[in-house]
């Protein structure tokens, strides 16, 4: 078995990368520590660079399709992990997820239609519908837990609010896991979600993204396989982006069991040459899906190693943060409000202070009116998808910053 490093620095600063590169026309300062993109900062797998290498050996890089060893290594994964039994006539190739979203936004939905999402949520959820003439209608998740318990806090569905939001909706975009903090549903949510939806007509889009990010012993449930209800209504998007750290090369897939509806979908991306996608995104993808196994299981422990520092670093020096840790992902949300600092305050201290860079929480939701603001002052994403030295670094840096 081959041992994976994960620990030694990757130096990604002049590489036109955005999460570190962009940071100095942004903030003006060339001394921060990017922990927000949702890219991880540990090589990635040398498969498929490899797979890349020996496909540049030929001189020709033409138009080209995705091959049949593509759509078996796809299918097998799907199989394996998420009990999807599919062939390729199930499957399309998406160049990403965000577009995908919005493909479907404006394939299957009509101008002034009412599309539901749950908050807080990835910022584009909230964006792309009203970009594209569509009523956001948010419904916003309950944290529940607390001391004493496996995990303090978790992102639960208000399903009171939920139900009474769904009505006139058209579309429900899910995040499974849940982006900002790796949430996983469990069945019984996901199939109280695909009941609702189906008595109210909608169709429901499921970005699972964050699938094979799963930390031990937790267990990622696919929404389009606990009914048939679910697998009427869904369309699913999985992607070997973020597992795999090849986010760059814009490879996704799209899953849809309804025929009708994936002829409907799936005729309008034809038209549009969405297939096509690029030579790279598919050498990357079937590399990925065939032989990443093994070193997706090692990043996991990794993973789950750095989920502890922080949960560990919290209880020990920062105990007034009010955290939910991920389930699945390399993100976490983090409360900062008992400490009274005003957002705006806040959020500069991190950056001229702290020297840190984080999702700003109030990006993930949106102004609401029954409390005169956004409900997510105070709050922050943070990635924990590097090594260890540089998270236990930027803890630091914010325990000073809050003494």
């Amino acid at each position: 078995m081959k041992h994976y490093d994960f620990d030694t620095p990757i130096d990604r600063h002049g590489t036109d990368c955005f999460k570190w590169d962009a940071l100095p026309a942004m903030y003006h300062r060339d001394d921060l520590t990017p922990m927000w993109v949702a890219d991880m900062d540990w090589r990635s797998p040398d498969f498929v660079l490899d797979a890349i290498r020996q496909r540049l050996d030929h001189p020709v890089l033409g138009y080209t399709m995705p091959s049949v060893a593509y759509w078996q290594a796809v299918t097998a994964w799907l199989a394996k992990h998420y009990g999807i039994q599919t062939t390729k006539e199930s499957l399309h190739f998406i160049p990403g997820i965000v577009a995908g979203i919005s493909y479907a936004l404006l394939a299957l939905t009509e101008p002034g239609n009412r599309v539901l999402v749950t908050t807080p949520v990835y910022p584009p959820f909230l964006n792309l519908p009203r970009a594209s003439g569509r009523e956001l209608v948010c419904s916003p998740l309950k944290i529940a837990g607390g001391h004493g318990t496996p995990c303090p806090y978790r992102f639960e569905i208000d399903f009171a609010d939920f139900e009474r939001k769904a009505e006139g909706c058209k579309m429900f975009i899910m995040s499974n896991p849940h982006n900002p903090a790796g949430t996983i549903w469990g069945e019984a949510a996901l199939r109280r979600v695909a009941d609702i939806c189906e008595r109210n007509h909608m169709l429901v889009v499921s970005d699972e993204i964050h699938a094979d990010l799963v930390l031990p012993r937790r267990k990622h449930v696919s929404y389009s396989t606990v009914s048939d209800a679910a697998a009427r209504h869904s369309i699913t998007f999985m992607a070997p982006s973020k597992t795999f750290n090849i986010a760059g090369l814009g490879s996704s897939v799209c899953f849809i069991s309804n025929e009708a509806l994936r002829r409907r979908f799936y005729g309008w991306l034809d038209a549009l040459g969405v297939a096509g996608g690029n030579i790279f995104a598919f050498t990357a993808a079937e590399a990925a899906f065939a032989h990443g196994e093994e070193w997706r299981q090692q990043m996991l422990v990794y993973l789950n190693g750095n989920v502890q520092v922080l949960k560990e670093f919290l209880a020990e020096r920062l105990p007034e943060v009010k955290a939910v840790l991920p389930e699945a992902s390399y993100l976490a949300w983090l409360d900062f409000s008992a400490y009274g600092i005003p957002h705006k305050e806040l959020a500069d201290r991190f950056i001229n202070e702290a020297h840190v860079v984080m999702n700003d929480g109030t990006t993930f939701g949106v102004h609401d009116d029954a409390i005169g603001g956004n409900a997510y002052q105070g709050c922050f994403r943070l990635n924990l998808g590097c090594p260890k030295t540089q998270l236990l670094d930027v803890l630091e840096r914010i325990s000073r910053m809050l003494a």
